[in-house]
């Protein structure tokens, strides 16, 4: 065999080569698929997380409007947790929930949380026997003036959960998140009886 006739030859099967395109598709598919897999995860995790947020809050709706009846006592809101707890892991079985009431002589302290005080002197410190809303009635001013539990009648309550639970698909790491994912829900409501409320005591700060 010739040089030359060796030369054509090999110039040939490289076009030859360079032509075919056969497997050019897996070459193609192994350069997507963990993109395409990544996507995939997240679309699920974040599916899955908005469904638990949304029967989380729904529960916690109708588990606080239950609570705040007249007739509801400390027996069935322990019941209403469990109830909340049971509808949520039939869709997060591993989940973990922590339950929470604070309760205020209104919606404006729940809001503000801090018990208000006369500034007599324009300080913004109660200070020199200047008097106080006493709400939570322990005879010191506070900064939250909420009271554990569902609270008496007329008081604002503040009923949350809080949801913990691992994610479903090892890829938090790739994405900065963290493994565990937490989901609060709370509602506000009035208690009933809405014509009695233990008045708030009159403090004086130091």
């Amino acid at each position: 065999m010739t040089r030359a006739t060796a030369r054509y030859r090999f110039t040939r099967q490289a076009r030859s080569f360079a032509r075919d395109v056969r497997g050019a598709t897996l070459v193609e598919f192994a350069f997507v698929a963990p993109i395409l897999v990544l996507m995939l995860m997240f679309l699920f995790d974040t599916g899955y997380y908005l469904y638990a947020r949304a029967i989380l809050s729904g529960e916690i709706q109708a588990a606080g409007r239950a609570s705040a009846l007249e007739t509801a006592t400390d027996a069935n809101r322990a019941l209403l947790d469990n109830s909340v707890e049971t509808a949520v892991k039939r869709l997060v079985g591993g989940g973990t929930l922590h339950f929470d009431r604070l309760a205020f002589k209104s919606y404006g302290r729940a809001q503000s949380r801090a018990e208000a005080f006369i500034d007599s002197n324009g300080d913004d410190i109660c200070n020199n026997d200047e008097s106080f809303d006493d709400a939570n009635r322990n005879g010191v001013r506070d900064a939250d003036s909420g009271v554990a539990g569902q609270g008496g009648a007329k008081d604002v309550t503040i009923y949350s959960a809080t949801l913990e639970y691992d994610r479903l698909f090892p890829m938090a790491s790739l994405l900065g998140w963290s493994e565990q994912v937490s989901i609060t829900a709370h509602t506000i409501l009035r208690n009933q009886p809405f014509d009695k409320q233990a008045e708030a005591l009159i403090g004086h700060c130091d």
